[in-house]
């Protein structure tokens, strides 16, 4: 799961996608993981607004802000981002990389309710937080449902 930074949208993604395969028992058949397409906050934790936003849902995370790698293109199975910018930068990235194997798309694609971008937050306040995290759950649960 993949965003700009790896501080709002991506750790948000991630928390969710793992709850969700705990609570379906599956997380020996998932690997989960965030990563910022730039490197600005490499070790940072997440924004404290997504922090208290997951924690309102109950949802945890020890999540620190990385960057993509190389071995991501071609370890993982799917890397989802969140906008356009990411898509761009991620295929760039990947024509880079030899023997990528993950499919790059858009989390929104999965979003029963067509909301194809999930939009950064970060200039915004506790309830854009809100929006992208009720996203998430929307567009997690349905990746999870079509790939089970």
């Amino acid at each position: 799961l993949v965003s700009i930074g790896n501080i709002c949208r991506s750790p948000i993604a991630e928390a969710v996608f793992r709850k969700l395969v705990a609570d379906e028992k599956l997380d020996h058949k998932w690997r989960t993981d965030s990563a910022a397409v730039s490197d600005w906050n490499v070790g940072r934790s997440p924004d404290s607004r997504a922090l208290s936003c997951l924690r309102n849902h109950g949802i945890e995370t020890a999540h620190k802000a990385r960057q993509i790698t190389k071995e991501d293109f071609q370890t993982f199975d799917h890397i989802l981002c969140m906008d356009e910018s990411n898509l761009r930068d991620l295929n760039r990235k990947s024509n880079q990389v030899k023997d990528c194997k993950a499919k790059i798309e858009l989390l929104g694609t999965y979003d029963p309710q067509k909301q194809l971008i999930i939009e950064d937050p970060y200039y915004g306040n506790e309830k854009d937080f809100e929006t992208v995290y009720e996203q998430c759950l929307r567009c997690c649960k349905a990746f999870l449902e079509k790939y089970h």
